[in-house]
């Protein structure tokens, strides 16, 4: 695994924390202090911020879509949040379940390279409360919301797209 491809991880990881951050600043707005809602920001805050510290340290710039992901993030968030808090729930599930597999993919591919211990570290603590978070919504009943098929898929493949992008570009 050469430079350019932690760079490209730091990247996409620092991008989708901060999108993260402002889904779930989008629901906030609707739920203002639900407590749940409110733990997870909080932990996206700190992942956010350890990638930050990231990107600043092994000088990896960030994706140049982030003002997109400020307003896409925000409005993925209220309009789901709007649509009631199940609904909110299901966007979660489906966020953290293509983070999963994108965190396990990264977890595979850093456990041979010891030199990037930190890095991996990092992954694999982002990981296991991104799983408490999807865990969470599924308990708050998001796989009950209406049209939660549908809504899964898309809000996947706009998660997939993102990943994408963020490395790219």
């Amino acid at each position: 695994m050469d430079e350019k491809d932690i760079h490209k991880m730091i990247r996409v990881n620092q991008a989708g924390e901060y999108g993260a951050t402002r889904i779930y600043k989008g629901q906030l707005a609707v739920f203002k202090n639900d407590p749940i809602i409110q733990e997870m920001a909080e932990q996206e805050a700190i992942h956010l911020k350890r990638f930050n510290q990231l990107l600043i340290e092994k000088k990896v710039r960030p994706t140049v879509l982030q003002p997109i992901w400020h307003v896409a993030g925000y409005l993925l968030g209220m309009t789901t949040a709007l649509a009631g808090k199940k609904v909110a729930h299901a966007c979660t599930i489906a966020v953290e379940t293509v983070i999963d597999r994108h965190y396990q993919e990264q977890l595979d591919q850093l456990k041979s390279y010891l030199e990037q211990e930190d890095l991996r570290q990092l992954v694999a603590e982002c990981h296991l409360e991104e799983l408490e978070h999807r865990e969470a919504a599924i308990q708050e009943g998001g796989e009950k919301a209406p049209g939660y098929s549908a809504l899964s898929e898309a809000v996947q493949t706009i998660s997939k797209l993102a990943i994408w992008l963020s490395k790219k570009i």
